[in-house]
């Protein structure tokens, strides 16, 4: 194994040990580690955070925190999304007990996980992802393939055709404007489907060697993001860096000579000015203002260096909100100038249990 490979497999394994470590952690004192964040896309003084532990809402832009109680507290929670066109739907993906939904803004959840397994086998579910044609149609990525559903995520199949060397699907992204294509982050690369998830085919030239050995481990993609404006162009952020290409997928090149082989774990881009890109990485908040030619660190105020999550208000792209490896969570109203902590004190409980 040459040096290149054993550091991409090597980088592969550490993020299944960040993942294991996150599952193996108690649900009992308050965690500082910030798995997902989730705005609602019209009322963004709504804020959802999974930590650890527990999710957290807030409805004034993250000042004051409602801790969900009941039964959701016996899961971990691995990642959060909100339903575009029914923003009080929202979506909660576990460590192996599937998907809950809460249909009223958190007071009740719902277990939904049939089809989310292969074999005997349950899915940790890393993201869901909706079509944007309808909310009904969504796709998960999970630790056992990527899963579709055609009613709202109360039932799933799994689409998995011509993902031959692979299961674990980290990541997903759907192209706005024709939404039959979607890609898939793996831990061996990226995957590309042109039909709804019918079938995909493996895109990583200039990502992953061609003769890679261990190919379904070569190069994990923890996070897919395509320009709005021009969807072209995807980035791809990864365990030894990122990536761009301007053709779908084709073909990939890494680009911010400043990022080197850096853990990059989310990327956000500026609907405004999609130039503008946002990176949680293992070294900080980073921004590239040219399109991921260079780079600064936007890391003022915020105490960590790993950062885990980042998300961008929709309605005014001077705020974001970053998420830690136990250093808490922090906003920014100045385009990551500066950044302030918001500690998850929660000022009530809501205990109501899942039905």
């Amino acid at each position: 194994m040459n040096t290149e490979h054993r550091a991409h497999v090597s980088a592969t394994i550490w993020w299944f040990a960040v993942v294991l470590l996150s599952s193996l952690i108690g649900c009992g004192e308050r965690s500082n580690t910030i798995v997902s964040i989730a705005l609602h896309p019209t009322k963004p003084n709504i804020v959802y955070v999974a930590t650890d532990e527990a999710v957290y809402k807030s409805r004034d832009t993250g000042e004051s925190w409602e801790r969900f109680g009941g039964e959701l507290t016996r899961t971990r929670v691995i990642s959060l999304a909100i339903d575009p066109e029914l923003p009080a739907t929202v979506f909660a993906g576990t460590n192996g007990d599937g998907t809950y939904i809460s249909p009223d803004g958190g007071r009740s959840w719902h277990q939904f996980n049939h089809g989310l397994q292969k074999g005997t086998i349950s899915a940790i579910v890393n993201q869901v992802v909706f079509d944007p044609q309808g909310s009904q149609t969504l796709y998960a990525a999970t630790t056992v393939g990527v899963f579709r559903s055609t009613d709202g995520g109360r039932t799933w199949a799994e689409r998995m055709s011509g993902m031959t060397e692979i299961n674990f699907v980290v990541s997903l992204a759907i192209d706005p404007l024709k939404p039959d294509i979607l890609y898939a982050g793996t831990t061996g690369g990226v995957y590309r489907s042109k039909n709804g998830t019918k079938s995909w085919v493996k895109v990583t030239e200039g990502m992953v060697a061609f003769d890679a050995k261990m190919a379904s481990m070569a190069m994990g993609v923890n996070n897919l993001a395509i320009d709005p404006n021009d969807t072209r162009i995807i980035y791809a952020g990864t365990t030894q860096g990122l990536f761009k290409s301007t053709n779908r997928g084709n073909n990939w090149t890494k680009i911010g000579k400043a990022l080197g082989d850096g853990y990059v774990s989310a990327i956000q881009l500026d609907p405004t000015n999609s130039s503008t890109i946002y990176l949680a990485t293992s070294q900080g908040v980073k921004k590239s203002t040219d399109g991921g030619t260079t780079w600064n660190v936007q890391s003022s105020g915020i105490d960590a260096t790993s950062i885990r999550s980042i998300q961008l208000n929709p309605q005014d792209s001077r705020v974001l909100y970053i998420g830690t490896n136990g250093g808490g969570l922090y906003r920014t109203t100045d385009r990551g100038e500066s950044w302030t902590k918001l500690p998850l004190t929660p000022t009530s409980t809501i205990a109501k249990n899942i039905t």
